[in-house]
């Protein structure tokens, strides 16, 4: 490592009580476009939830290595030029995301990175996407649905009303059409068994998530919102919300990732010339299940979770 151009923390070396504040203070001397790493010995994402909540969106949090059995973690501190993010970006004119998706770039699970930066990642020209996005928004006016500008306890029943009840109607159906296909198809084309796998794991995977959200984290965000409307304290009755986002988060990369094997796995949904009506039916209904999951995970990562961990820190803070 560079130790001229980047500063660094091992943070085991570090007494417990000092670990945040020694984070906190080199953090805050960094010019922007600067970085700190940090070296743990598990995943430090409460420090995102805490440097979120106490500085804004501020920085970019990439992973350099993610256990099993150490972490580090290059913040940066973004200059005044590079500070929207792809996520902010889909927040204000959801619209935007069309072009993302037409460029392979994640809005949802990744959308805590600039466009620059993803850019650069992918080697794609940042200045063809940004008029694209320019263009988009000379054509009229931001999406009618602003949700944003939606209380947070409202969203959550959004959320299960719209996209949870669309993961348990149709992941019964994906299931079935997945080891139908796989098992008419997968002597010749051996990725439909791994996509069968795939599809199931998600499957199984969601439904648990999907428990979780619903029965913790959605409720205690109803009990976050009546406390902060009726100016009452609020018991979190020993939650961490910032370790149980960044545990909900962790588990929507996971099913992100499993669908981008999908994608890479069917050569972006290219049916081969002896696909038969399920065949198709099959990539029709994962590319339809993949779209409503980016919506999904971006309104949770990006509106809900965020809105949800500073609200909470706001009340607390009132003890």
């Amino acid at each position: 490592m560079d130790t001229l151009t980047e500063n660094f923390i091992d943070v085991t070396a570090i007494e417990p009580k000092l670990k945040h504040p020694t984070i906190f203070q080199i953090f805050d001397s960094l010019a922007g476009g600067e970085s700190l790493t940090i070296h743990n010995d598990h995943d430090p994402k409460p420090v995102y939830y805490q440097l979120l909540g106490e500085r804004g969106d501020i920085f970019t949090w990439q992973y350099l290595q993610e256990g099993p059995e150490w972490w580090d973690v290059r913040i940066t501190k973004r200059s005044e030029e590079d500070k929207e993010t792809i996520g902010e970006i889909a927040v204000k004119d959801l619209r935007k995301a069309e072009v993302f998706k037409k460029y392979g770039i994640d809005f949802c699970c990744g959308g805590k990175k600039t466009l620059k930066e993803v850019c650069a990642e992918k080697n794609i020209d940042a200045s063809k996407i940004e008029t694209e996005l320019l263009q988009m928004s000379t054509e009229g006016k931001a999406s009618n649905v602003s949700y944003n500008d939606w209380s947070i306890d409202f969203l959550t029943d959004y959320i299960v009303n719209t996209h949870h009840s669309y993961v348990r109607k149709y992941s019964p159906e994906l299931v079935a059409y997945a080891r139908k296909v796989a098992q008419v198809h997968g002597h010749l084309h051996p990725e439909l068994e791994e996509i069968k796998t795939l599809v199931l794991e998600i499957n199984d995977e969601l439904s648990e998530h999907m428990e979780q959200e619903e029965k913790v984290l959605f409720a205690y965000v109803k009990r976050i919102v009546f406390a902060k409307k009726m100016n009452q304290p609020l018991d979190n009755e020993g939650k961490d919300l910032a370790a149980l986002v960044a545990e909900l988060e962790k588990e929507h990369d996971h099913v992100g990732r499993s669908l981008d094997k999908i994608r890479i796995l069917s050569n972006g949904y290219e049916l081969p010339s002896d696909s038969c009506a399920s065949y198709k039916l099959l990539f029709k209904m994962i590319q339809e299940f993949e779209d409503d999951l980016h919506i999904h995970i971006h309104l949770e990562n990006n509106i809900l979770f965020p809105k949800a961990v500073e609200m909470e820190k706001e009340i607390l803070d009132l003890r």
